[in-house]
């Protein structure tokens, strides 16, 4: 059994989902008695004992093996070694990929022919993917939780970057008060707002109004892909954008509305204290409507 962090609290939520005590107690039981099983096969009973399911019905397998990640991280239970041997630490190996060469480009993305975001529906898709991230964004490549849709930035030319949409922060106060929710609110409502978690252009390109621009044309089809993999639309998108690093000049450009701050204690807001830099909170309706669909209420009423 491994030892509870003397200054952690267990979170009471893991993922967008009640965890606590009864959680923690559920992962630890189910490590005795998995006791040769592989991580994927640990996930599978976890999810079928604590019912975590997507919205479609079937088992969260990789939120569960993100949870897991996690709980491990924080030094709550040691999980079996992986036997593929990464341990989901090691970084994508980029190396194996061929990325795209920096080629000339035209002065406004309005000039670029065939710009496209493709969604990632190939194996040889993903590994350009998680290259690309590895090598080239600032926070590396981490597996995302729960629904989500990655996308490759190109054009009659070549590759020009990669973006992500995962699972929305689970507690987000400036989020939360502009859309009106309360806690029951936020639980049944939380699955239809999706996190653009990694938004990527590479290094060498320089392309004026490129960044708002594939931003639009990711947006243009969010839902519908959605729709389409998982059987719901996202009706909101949020994205946290870090003080300091980056001013968000891009989502502004492409009509997004920044209403406020994170409070720096991370996406699952499960530790009370600060642990990351503070964030802008950036948010784009992708129905007029979506108050009234996430049960929320217009500030004031």
């Amino acid at each position: 059994m491994v030892e509870s962090p003397p200054s952690a609290r267990i979170p009471e939520h893991l993922l967008g989902r009640s965890f606590g005590e009864a959680g923690l107690g559920a992962v630890r039981e189910e490590l005795v008695a998995s006791a040769g099983l592989c991580r994927a096969q640990l996930a599978r009973r976890l999810c079928t004992r604590l019912g975590w399911r997507t919205v479609g019905g079937a088992l969260s397998l990789m939120s569960a093996r993100v949870a897991l990640l996690r709980l491990e991280r924080a030094g709550w239970i040691a999980l079996p070694p992986p036997r593929n041997g990464n341990g989901n630490r090691r970084p994508v190996a980029a190396d194996r990929v061929d990325g795209p060469a920096a080629v000339p480009l035209p002065a406004c993305a309005a000039q670029l022919p065939g710009l496209a975001v493709h969604p990632v529906a190939h194996a040889r898709d993903s590994a350009l993917y998680h290259a690309l991230m590895a090598r080239y964004h600032y926070l590396g490549c981490v597996p995302l939780a729960g629904a989500q849709m990655r996308y490759l930035v190109g054009w009659a030319g070549g590759w020009l970057g990669a973006l992500s949409f995962g699972a929305a922060a689970w507690q987000v106060r400036d989020r939360d008060r502009f859309i009106g929710w309360d806690h029951a609110r936020r639980r049944a409502g939380l699955h239809r707002i999706v996190n653009n978690g990694r938004f990527l252009l590479l290094p060498w390109v320089r392309c004026r109004g490129l960044a708002s621009k594939v931003l639009a044309l990711s947006l243009r089809r969010l839902a519908r892909d959605f729709a389409q993999r998982y059987g719901y639309r996202p009706v909101l998108v949020e994205s946290f954008v870090q003080e300091g690093r980056f001013a968000g000049t891009c989502y502004r450009a492409a009509n997004w509305q920044h209403v406020g701050w994170t409070q720096g204690r991370g996406k699952l807001g499960q530790w009370h204290e600060p642990r990351q830099p503070r964030k802008a909170i950036w948010l784009y309706a992708l129905h007029p409507r979506f108050r009234d669909l996430l049960g929320g209420e217009e500030p004031g009423r």
